[in-house]
């Protein structure tokens, strides 16, 4: 009993401190996010003006991170919404929506009006019922230097057969998050985890939260049992015998002052609805056999055919006090639930490279030309040839011939082959490794855009895209390609560029101008546009007016001068750097 106690009240003990942390962050933070509410609300004006269902072709979307991929429950579509970009110096944040046509092999942008904020980091889910939804919780808005966040707590519907987007006012939600999971079950979305960061502090969430898709109402979820701790970025996905699996993730704990150390998870859970009990549920550890994922973050998942779970690419990060350096990976891994077995994903290699070795031949030029033809690439040779027991995607354990290209095997034993030097140095085209990539399976193919990884210093955003037959598991296609090397990467400068705008801003006049001539703003309202050449010290001034009565519209009444002032100069310093 005392032993039980103890236990008890230790768990208790956590909680108090968990409800500590997460009401300091939440005072830390608010007003970070009151100023930037005012620039969220402008964006929402400009959105506002959209008052047509524009589609227009368009060539693939910029590289990005951190959105969503769905497939179209009806279509040969994928929707791709919202995102991040880093250039070194800024943060863009997105709100577009765009549809990749599979048939066509096309991309087309879709203007609707009154979307959702822009944001990333968010969690969307398509069901079939209506035509076809694709229903959208959370993430989270940047300020332009990357220093300030907003965290959504808001819930949007897009209905997919009228092209509208809705947004779903519903009391007793959860708290504003980033980085949460969220997957249909039956007639209800159930949401799990997540964090909140402000400038100096951040909480990692583990509740679970339910909303119904028949009556628009939330519920907290109190399962039962020891469940995962507070994390963000885990693997959620719904078992063929209806629980909800719960793998690995992230999370960060303050170790020392200005010191924070990550923690990638590996663990695994299961929760269950309890039979005959409604709105019951219950947490248990469980503990899968098989090829395991090695430990990371930032990893990507998809529901493969016969109900398996896919885990693509992530990041494994090596922190020290002063430094962070991450191994990025693009290597695939499926969960049999029904099994509760993990297995390494293994491509066979192309088809006809494999008849033409089993009848001893080289391949030649036509060879050559017929690889190409079947892999989507240009000047592709043949693959070394090795065999081996693999896993293939329905879970059975067998005997394959593995096609792998000599450059990716270097560091491991080399395997005995037949080819000559020519043929073991040919490329393989396959994703580079890289984390926070988008997924979505369609008709047992899986997708992959975007993400990013890191060279030195520099963060490289993807914005390429390829696809893989999962029944056949034979070799990738890229279908949009991409040069890391062309993106622009804009070094960190120490200048006193901030501290002069914070003075412009400061020392500005008070009164407003009658006259918009003065301020550069047009008669209908338009922000006033940028002179060729003008630097932004020389911008605010002269516009500041404008932003000034901007803000002043978008704050709260009463708010004090100065708060105006800070929410104008923000205005006016993400208009500037999107218009030059």
């Amino acid at each position: 009993m005392g032993k039980k106690g103890k236990k008890e009240k230790k768990g208790r003990g956590a909680e108090k401190t968990a409800a500590k942390m997460e009401k300091k962050v939440s005072k830390r933070s608010r007003k970070e996010e009151e100023d930037l509410e005012a620039l969220i609300a402008h964006f929402q004006t400009l959105d506002a003006r959209k008052t047509q269902i524009v589609e227009t072709p368009c060539s693939p979307p910029s590289p990005r991170l951190n959105a969503s991929l769905s497939a179209h429950p009806e279509k040969d579509e994928l929707i791709l919404f919202g995102g991040e970009y880093f250039n070194g110096q800024k943060t863009f944040l997105y709100n577009e929506l765009y549809v990749y046509n599979i048939r066509k092999d096309s991309w087309s942008k879709v203007d609707i009006p009154n979307p959702p904020p822009r944001r990333c980091a968010h969690q969307a889910v398509v069901v079939p019922q209506g035509g076809g939804q694709l229903w959208v919780f959370g993430g989270e808005f940047a300020s332009p230097d990357g220093e300030q966040f907003y965290h959504y707590r808001d819930l949007w519907v897009l209905h997919l057969a009228t092209k509208t987007w809705e947004q779903v006012r519903a009391t007793g939600g959860p708290s504003g998050r980033s980085g949460h999971r969220m997957v249909a079950w039956k007639r209800q979305l159930i949401l799990f985890g997540g964090f909140h960061e402000s400038a100096r502090d951040y909480v990692y969430y583990n509740d679970v939260y339910a909303f119904n898709l028949d009556t628009f109402t939330w519920s907290k979820l109190c399962p039962s049992g020891t469940g995962p701790t507070p994390r963000s970025g885990c693997q959620m996905s719904v078992t063929p015998q209806g629980s909800i699996v719960v793998y690995g993730g992230y999370s960060k704990q303050r170790v020392k002052k200005d010191v924070d150390r990550g923690t990638p998870h590996s663990d695994m859970f299961l929760l269950k609805s309890e039979e005959g009990r409604e709105g019951r549920w219950a947490w248990s550890r469980i503990n899968p056999s098989g090829v395991k994922p090695t430990p990371r973050s930032g990893f990507s998942v998809a529901m493969a055919p016969n109900h398996q779970t896919l885990l693509f690419g992530g990041v494994c990060d090596e922190e020290e006090e002063e430094r962070l350096e991450g191994d990025f990976f693009n290597d695939l891994y499926f969960y049999d639930a029904t099994r509760n077995r993990w297995f390494a994903g293994q491509l066979k290699g192309p088809k006809t490279e494999k008849r033409r070795r089993r009848r001893g031949r080289r391949a030649g030029p036509e060879g050559a030309d017929e690889q190409e033809q079947a892999c989507g690439g240009a000047g592709t040779l043949a693959p070394l040839e090795v065999v081996t027991e693999v896993a293939v995607e329905d879970g059975t354990v067998v005997t394959i011939k593995q096609m792998l290209c000599a450059p990716h095997a270097a560091g491991r034993p080399q395997p005995e082959d037949e080819d000559s030097p020519e043929e073991a140095g040919s490329p393989v085209v396959e994703p580079s490794p890289r984390s926070n990539a988008m997924l979505a399976v369609k008709h047992g193919v899986l997708y992959v855009y975007g993400g990013m990884f890191e060279a030195g210093d520099r963060q490289v955003t993807l914005s390429d895209l390829y696809c893989l037959d999962l029944h056949k598991m034979e070799e990738w296609k890229a279908l949009v390609e991409m040069d890391p090397e062309t993106q622009e990467w804009l070094e960190e400068t120490d200048s006193d560029e901030d501290s002069d705008q914070a003075e412009g801003a400061e020392g500005g006049e008070e009164e407003e101008e009658e006259d918009s001539a003065e301020d550069g703003s047009s008669e209908d309202g338009e922000p006033p546009a940028v002179a060729p050449g003008e630097q932004f010290a020389d911008y605010l001034p002269r516009t500041e007016p404008h932003w000034v009565k901007l803000a002043r519209d978008n704050v709260e009444p009463d708010a004090k001068e100065k708060k105006v002032l800070r929410v104008a100069q923000a205005m006016a310093k993400t208009f500037f750097d999107e218009s030059v």
